[in-house]
């Protein structure tokens, strides 16, 4: 069995969290350590470990999975002016948290290169 992260704990009503969006297959909150203006996560309800890890899923489960962080923008507003949605994935892509999830930042012009 995997570890308990903290988002099992915040699909589970363990920890609180500032939902803005859920369903059957995703969970969606607001960042606690905001980087844009609308900072919010994304994170499918049955768990999967990384970004890398999506090959060994089921496609419906991937695409509901993307659908729905789709659905969280257009929600948020964000789908007019434009957003970012960004995966890490392992220790140099500063995944903090071994449990996918999607970061969609907007609400501001976003710089590039990010990193």
């Amino acid at each position: 069995m995997s570890e308990v992260s903290i988002f099992d704990k915040i699909i589970a009503k363990e920890i609180p969290a500032d939902i803005v969006y859920e369903d059957d297959w995703v969970l969606a909150f607001n960042d606690i350590n905001p980087q844009a203006p609308v900072h919010v996560l994304v994170i499918p309800k049955a768990k999967i470990p990384g970004f890398s890890s999506l090959a060994d899923q089921e496609a419906v489960q991937v695409g509901e999975f993307i659908k729905r962080i789709s659905q969280v923008a257009n929600k948020l507003g964000l789908d007019p002016d434009g957003y970012r949605v960004v995966f890490n994935q392992g220790k140099h892509g500063q995944q903090s948290v071994n449990y996918i999830h999607a970061h969609i930042l907007g609400g501001k012009q976003l710089s590039w290169p990010p990193g």
